[in-house]
């Protein structure tokens, strides 16, 4: 399909600007790019498809519903009741679960999935119509930061109440200047909300009963190697303090803070979250496995074993937990 071609069946409307970057919905760090969101890659690339990475990020979204609508719940509770939200941006949006799951939360608003990958903003466009949203969830392709100037007409995706990004800034090379753009589309008295931060995920105890204690420390720890390789790698690419709030009030915005929300899926895991713990290992294994040494290598391999006890799919210890923080701001009035 053409990105300029509306979707047929009433799903919504679709407008191209370009090749975007990062996806959200993600579930703290320590996923297959080290960095969070159920992003990742394979055979050791810092490139990352996101196309081919679609089910497994609808996937990982769906896992923390629970906590994403603690989360949207209280961006609610901080717009405040006399605030008339009526157009929200899911920046960075993925396959859309979070962006439908802001339609229902605002059911007087209209929400803009924008991301770059086509094959993506088509799952929230079904997921959409899946849910009764048609009608208020459309799509906007776009390249980040670029492809936010402008109003509607003007080829960007317009103002907006309320700015949600999970993710999505870090995939930026200039992160501060990726705030500065998206505090810019906020109304007077408009929320951003930009999910950075948080803990690594944890999933197993930390001695499994096979190889060497820690596995998981030390996964973090190739992780990170290949989150810092990813963002030298990136197009003007510029180190600063991740201080976010502090970002965000560079951004002019004012009211600043942050809360967390804690993911936690206790043992025995039910199926869907065990299938999504296998895929991430597995493109942990195929992203930084050549960075372990040979034991740890085998500890992984036991563990994607489907008919091993002692594999995630199987094992009785296997559970979920992570925690996610998102900072806000808010655009002072005219």
């Amino acid at each position: 399909m053409s990105a300029h071609q509306d979707t047929a069946q009433g799903h919504g409307h679709r407008e191209s600007h370009g090749n975007g970057h990062g996806h959200g919905n993600g579930i703290g760090r320590g996923h297959a790019h080290g960095h969070g969101n159920g992003h990742g890659h394979a055979h050791g690339s810092t490139d990352i498809d996101w196309e081919v990475m679609a089910t497994h990020l609808e996937t990982n979204a769906e896992v923390q519903l629970p906590s994403l609508r603690r989360t949207v719940s209280h961006l609610k509770d901080l717009l405040g009741p006399e605030r008339e939200v009526r157009r929200i941006l899911d920046v960075g949006s993925g396959p859309g679960v979070t962006t439908c799951l802001l339609a229902e939360t605002f059911p007087a608003a209209e929400v803009v999935a924008v991301d770059g990958a086509p094959g993506l903003l088509d799952r929230a466009l079904v997921r959409a119509e899946r849910l009764g949203l048609a009608g208020r969830v459309s799509v906007r392709q776009a390249e980040l930061p670029e492809g936010l100037a402008g109003a509607d007409e003007d080829g960007g995706p317009g103002t907006a109440d309320l700015v949600w990004s999970s993710r999505a800034v870090h995939h930026l090379g200039d992160q501060q200047g990726a705030l500065d753009a998206l505090a810019a589309v906020l109304r007077p008295g408009g929320l951003l909300a930009v999910a950075e931060g948080g803990l690594p995920m944890r999933f197993l105890p930390r001695d499994i009963g096979a190889g060497r204690p820690g596995l998981q420390a030390r996964l973090d720890a190739v992780q990170e190697d290949w989150f810092e390789a990813m963002r030298a790698g990136l197009p003007d690419s510029t180190g600063l303090v991740e201080d976010w709030p502090r970002m965000l009030g560079r951004a002019g915005l004012t009211r600043v803070g942050s809360f967390t929300t804690l993911l936690d899926l206790p043992a025995p895991l039910g199926g869907t979250a065990r299938g999504f713990l296998h895929a991430h290992l597995t493109r942990l294994r195929e992203a930084v496995g050549a960075s372990l040494d040979e034991a740890d290598r085998g500890t992984v391999d036991l563990l994607l074993d489907p008919s091993a006890p002692e594999g995630v799919l199987r094992r009785p210890d296997a559970f979920l937990l992570a925690a996610t923080t998102v900072v806000t701001g808010v655009r002072p009035a005219a």
